[in-house]
């Protein structure tokens, strides 16, 4: 069956109900925790559920344009709360739930929404005074005026659809991207419906199929690909509560999830997962399973046969669900022999590259066929250029097309900043496109390190050239960025700065693989997890600062 076609709605209230009616008996959401299904709610009771709180918004002055904030964990009520308020006109407003309360205190304050629709544990410890909807109140527990028990609202027929614009805001999403300063970007109605237009042109769902949402869903990735575009084509999302990855294994496998979003160190535990299970097979089984592969690999050189390889390497796939055919991946560097593990035994790993500020995906690889050095041509109805480049093709990446934001809330001169005269986003990335129009990327411009020689060093490269290392978790910075004030090593040598336990000859050993520029002169361990953005970026900035003000240059060890 078809999707429902999102280019023929102005805006997502009217694309959800129609959505609603058009599924109404297919099954929309699964709730788990740990081992116990929490509920399952068809496309009806989705719809029920949502008129409820649509009706006690109107209730309550709600009025179009209207702002309400949702500070939660992945959970059907992220949804009901989401699509309730595109029904009254409203606009969401969706924070990261792993932000310290200050932190969303501060951003609530940017936002200035008329209501919070918040978990109890995380909304508890927030100094913010407006009205709030309390998720999961323990019964017991006594709230003050001006919050309302989400789970108490009154049942109430789903109130009429409120009308609103394709150029009306839909969403405001804080993006702090690496550098921590918080921009709202005001996103419209017509970019999230042109996005996803955009996406199920390549990648549809059918009813039945089930996508496993557990990136968190304020982040654009899985706002679009673990709400919106399953929910278009009658798919189910699953959520999981607990995010260990035991329980995610056990999801994976009790539910056969066929989709789902990752980031490539979730891909990277779950490659070891496989592998390790290969590795502890008898030899000639070992060998067989290697043909198989082989098998697999050459008759998806094209394009990917999920049944095919389904029955294939149903032994190798069944400690993924067995029916696990695409994972969405962005938001970091994919290593290539990352994604090719997984092609060769039957998993597409489409990779893409986005930002806040275009809603979620400005390219994807289409796997046709697959790809895995690049992060692929642009979206249907989206423009990639790439200005003011070297003698070696990188430039600056620019964006243009129905899915940029209309700019960032509240500061026109940060807005005029991000674009130019003639409507193109500046992305602040840098990249080159190949002759197929596949974009691949190098680095931030403001991350990238000019050596002594001349040379333009992006960290990126240099990290992806270590991800062979035994360290959980590595960066690359100039030693000079880190330490301006110290004894100097050298103008801009190069220093690793790793997490977990790596030896130097085995970080020496992959150094000496790449060109001069590129070499790190130093190791420096730390033992912190390293600070990420929703989507996994590192917050290099705030990396830097930590390291800045808790070690010096003395702490390095030499290669």
């Amino acid at each position: 069956m078809n999707p429902v076609h999102a280019g023929l709605y102005a805006h997502l209230g009217a694309f959800l109900e129609d959505v609603c009616l058009t599924w109404k008996s297919e099954t929309a959401l699964i709730e788990a925790s740990r081992h116990r299904e929490v509920h399952r709610w068809t496309y009806a009771r989705f719809r029920a559920e949502v008129g409820r709180v649509a009706a006690w918004l109107l209730a309550q002055g709600h009025a179009p344009g209207d702002r309400v904030a949702i500070v939660a964990t992945n959970q059907s009520r992220w949804l009901v709360t989401a699509a309730a308020v595109f029904r009254v006109g409203g606009v969401v407003v969706p924070l990261d739930y792993k932000l310290t309360p200050a932190d969303v205190d501060v951003l609530l304050g940017l936002a200035r929404p008329r209501l919070l629709v918040a978990e109890h544990g995380l909304g508890r410890k927030l100094a913010w005074e407006g009205a709030r909807l309390v998720i999961e109140a323990p019964e017991r527990a006594e709230l003050p005026a001006g919050h309302t028990r989400f789970e108490a609202l009154p049942d109430a027929p789903p109130p009429p659809v409120v009308d609103r614009g394709r150029e009306d805001p839909a969403a405001v999403v804080y993006s702090s991207g690496t550098g921590g300063t918080p921009k709202g970007c005001v996103l419209p109605h017509r970019a999230y419906l042109a996005q996803l237009e955009a996406l199920l042109a390549l990648y549809p769902m059918q009813p039945g199929q089930r996508f496993f949402s557990f990136l968190p869903t304020n982040h654009a990735i899985d706002f679009m690909c673990g709400f919106l575009a399953p929910f278009a084509c009658g798919a189910t999302v699953v959520h999981q509560r607990t995010l260990r990855a035991e329980h995610l294994r056990g999801t994976l496998q009790r539910y056969q999830i066929t989709h789902m979003a990752a980031v490539p160190r979730l891909l990277e535990a779950f490659r070891d997962g496989v592998q390790e299970k290969l590795d502890a097979l008898p030899a000639w089984q070992r060998l067989a399973v290697d043909g198989l592969v082989a098998a697999n690999a050459a008759a998806t050189e094209r394009r990917p046969l999920p049944a095919l390889s389904q029955n294939l390497l149903a032994p190798v796939l069944a400690g993924l669900g067995g029916k696990l055919e695409l994972v969405f991946v962005g938001g970091a560097y994919v290593p290539p022999d990352l994604a090719t593990f997984f092609y060769r035994i039957g998993v597409g790993v489409v990779i893409g590259y986005g930002l806040s500020e275009a809603c979620t995906v400005v390219t994807v690889n289409d796997m046709a066929p697959f790809r895995a050095d690049s992060v692929g041509p642009a979206v249907p109805g989206v423009e990639v250029r790439v200005l003011r480049a070297g003698a070696d093709g990188v430039g600056d990446v620019e964006v243009r097309g129905p899915t940029l934001m209309s700019g960032y809330d509240g500061a026109p001169e940060l807005t005029a900043a991000a674009f130019t005269e003639d409507g193109w986003l500046i992305t602040g990335d840098r990249g080159w496109l190949d002759a197929a129009g596949h974009l691949h990327l190098v680095g931030r411009s403001r991350d990238m390190i000019v050596t002594p020689g001349g040379k333009n060093v992006y960290p990126e490269d240099v990290e992806g050239a270590f991800g062979g290392l035994s360290a959980e978790e590595i960066a690359v910075f100039a030693a000079d960025w880190l330490w301006p004030d110290g004894a100097k090593l050298g103008a801009e040598q190069l220093v690793a700065v790793v997490r977990g336990d790596v030896r130097l000859p085995e970080v020496a050993a992959a150094n000496r693989k790449l060109p001069e520029h590129k070499r790190v002169a130093g190791v420096l361990r730390w033992d912190e997890e390293f600070p990420r953005t929703a989507s996994m970026k590192l917050k290099r900035a705030v990396l830097a600062e930590q390291i800045r003000s808790t070690v010096g240059r003395g702490a390095l060890e030499s290669l």
